[in-house]
C-alpha cells in the first residue's frame, strides 16, 4: 500500500486550501464642523442672528422691555428714596379713636377759622325720654380723607382713616385713626396743638356740668355741657339739703380716714319720694356745687350685661357722680321689672356686686332715685350700698313760701295768701315751679289762679 507523503496531503485536489481574505473599506467622511452647516435657520448661524436683530418687531419689543425694566427700577428707586426722605424730613403723629384726645382734636379742628375743607362728617347724639320726646344735638367734624392747613407757621396734613374691616363689636363703630404729618423741624407743634385742643375742651366745661351716658363699654359726653345749677335754686324741706351736702363734702375730704381703717372708700345715697319732688334737680345742683360731672346709667338699656355694668361703674370719669334714676323700674323684689321693649340682661346679683362687690371700684359717689321705695329689695338699700336715705316729698308750707319769694321778691303778703290758698293740698315743687314760670310777670294773677297748680301736679302723676 502506498504511503502518502506530506506533499500529497497538501494536494489541492483532495484537501481545502487555507485562504486569507483581506477586506479594505473606504474611511467614512468626518462630520462637518458646525460652522459649515448650510442651514440658515440654526440659532448659532450668524446669518440667523443678523436676521433676527434686523427684524423691526424684535427691536421694538426689546426696546419696550428695556424701557419697562428701566422704569420699574426707577420707580423702586424713587420709592426707596421717598421713604428715606420722609423718614428724615417728615414726622407723623397717630391718634386712635380710643384716645381721649381724639374727640378733642376733632372739635378743635372744626373750629379753626383758617381751615378750609369740603369733607365733613356729622356726629349726632340723642336721648329718648320717658315721655317719648327726643333731645338731639349735631356736631360737624372733619370727615374721612386728607386735610391740609397751616397753623402757627407750620403746614400740617391731617389724614382721617376709617378701617371698615375692624370695628368695636360692642358699639358697632368702625376703628378710626387720625394721622398728623408735618416737617421734622416743626414737630414741636404737635404738643402745642394737643395742649390747645385740651384747653379748648376744658374751657367749654368750665363753670358747667358735663352729662355722661354709656356708649358701649365707655362713657361719652351727652350733648353740650350744661350751665351749673345753683344749689340755692333747689328748695327742699328744712334741713334736707344741708344734711346731704355736709355728708357728701365730709366723704370727699376724708379719703385717708377710710383707707386707714380699711373701709371701702365709696358712698351711696337714695332719694325717694313722689314724682316732681326735686330729686334729679337736687342731684344736678349738688354736682354743680361740688364742681363734679354726672354719669347717667339706664339699667334698662338694651344689651346691658353684668360684666359691662361692673366695667362702667369701675371706670367712671374723675370727679363724677354716678346716677341711677328710677331704680325701681329695673328691679322689683329681685326680679326684672316688666318693661315693654327692655332688653337688659343684668341680674339682681350682678347689680349688687357692681355696687359693693370685691371687684367694685372705690372713690365713688352713687345716687339712686325711686318713686316707690317699698318695691326695692332690702338687700339693695342696706348700709354699704345705701349709706344715707332721704325722703323728698310734696311741697310743705315752708317750701311753698320760699319758692314764691324766690320768683317774686318782696311780695311777703302775696306769699302768705298763696300759702293759705294751698293749705291742705298735695302739690309738688315741680308743679309750683311750672305755675310760677307761667305767671312770672304777674304775682297777683299767680295767687288768683292758684287752682291751676293742682292741674299741673296731676300731669306729673
Amino acid at each position: 500500500m502506498p504511503r502518502h507523503t506530506p506533499e500529497s496531503r497538501h494536494d489541492t485536489t483532495h484537501e481545502p486550501r487555507d485562504t486569507t481574505f483581506v477586506c479594505t473599506m473606504d474611511p467614512l467622511p468626518s462630520p462637518l464642523p458646525p460652522s459649515t452647516h448650510p442651514d440658515p435657520s440654526h440659532p448659532s448661524n450668524p446669518t440667523f442672528i443678523a436676521s433676527v436683530t434686523a427684524n423691526p418687531f424684535f427691536s421694538a419689543g426689546a426696546g419696550l422691555i428695556g424701557v419697562g425694566a428701566g422704569l420699574a427700577l426707577l420707580r423702586q428707586a424713587l420709592n426707596i428714596g421717598t421713604t428715606a426722605l420722609r423718614r428724615r424730613v417728615l414726622v407723623s403723629l397717630e391718634i386712635p379713636s380710643k384716645d381721649k384726645s381724639y374727640l378733642w382734636f376733632l372739635q378743635w379742628m372744626s373750629q379753626q377759622p383758617a381751615r378750609k375743607t369740603h369733607q365733613l362728617a356729622v356726629e349726632t347724639t340723642f336721648k329718648q325720654h320717658d315721655n317719648g320726646s327726643v333731645s338731639t344735638t349735631f356736631s360737624l367734624v372733619p370727615g374721612p380723607g386728607k386735610h391740609l392747613f397751616r397753623w402757627r407757621g407750620a403746614w400740617i396734613q391731617v389724614q382721617r382713616q376709617r378701617d371698615g374691616k375692624m370695628m368695636d363689636l360692642t358699639t358697632g363703630s368702625p376703628w378710626e385713626t387720625i394721622t398728623l404729618t408735618t416737617l421734622s423741624r416743626d414737630r414741636g407743634v404737635f404738643s402745642q396743638l394737643l395742649k390747645e385742643a385740651r384747653e379748648l375742651a376744658l374751657a367749654k366745661q368750665e363753670g358747667k356740668t358735663v352729662m355722661y351716658t354709656s356708649w358701649g363699654p365707655e362713657w361719652r359726653p351727652f350733648g353740650l355741657p350744661r350751665r351749673r345749677r345753683m344749689l340755692s335754686s333747689v328748695i327742699l324741706d328744712n334741713g334736707i339739703k344741708e344734711r346731704i351736702v355736709k355728708d357728701v363734702k365730709d366723704f370727699i375730704n376724708n379719703g385717708s380716714w377710710y383707707n386707714e381703717r380699711g373701709i371701702p372708700y365709696r358712698r351711696g345715697y337714695l332719694l325717694y319720694g313722689p314724682p316732681g319732688s326735686g330729686k334729679s334737680s337736687f342731684i344736678q345742683a349738688l354736682a354743680g356745687e361740688l364742681e363734679y360731672n354726672i354719669c347717667i346709667l339706664n339699667l334698662s338699656e338694651r344689651g346691658l350685661t353684668d360684666d359691662r355694668l361692673n366695667h362702667l361703674l369701675s371706670n367712671i370719669p374723675e370727679r363724677s357722680v354716678m346716677l341711677l334714676e328710677d331704680i325701681d323700674a329695673a328691679f322689683t323684689k329681685r326680679k326684672q321689672a316688666d318693661q315693654t321693649g327692655s332688653q337688659s340682661m343684668i341680674t339682681f346679683s350682678g347689680l349688687l356686686n357692681a355696687l359693693d362687690g370685691v371687684a367694685s371700684a372705690e372713690e365713688r359717689i352713687v345716687f339712686m332715685t325711686t318713686n316707690h321705695i317699698e318695691l326695692l329689695d332690702p338687700a339693695l338699700v342696706r348700709p354699704g350700698r345705701v349709706d344715707l336715705k332721704e325722703y323728698l316729698g310734696n311741697a310743705t308750707e315752708s317750701q311753698i313760701r320760699r319758692m314764691f319769694l324766690r320768683f317774686y321778691e318782696g311780695q311777703e303778703d302775696l306769699a302768705e295768701r298763696f300759702v293759705n290758698a294751698l293749705r291742705g293740698r298735695e302739690v309738688s315743687t315741680a308743679g309750683l315751679q311750672g305755675h310760677f314760670v307761667y305767671y312770672k310777670d304777674n304775682p297777683e294773677e299767680a295767687v288768683s289762679k292758684v287752682e291751676s297748680v293742682d292741674e299741673s301736679c296731676q300731669l306729673l302723676q
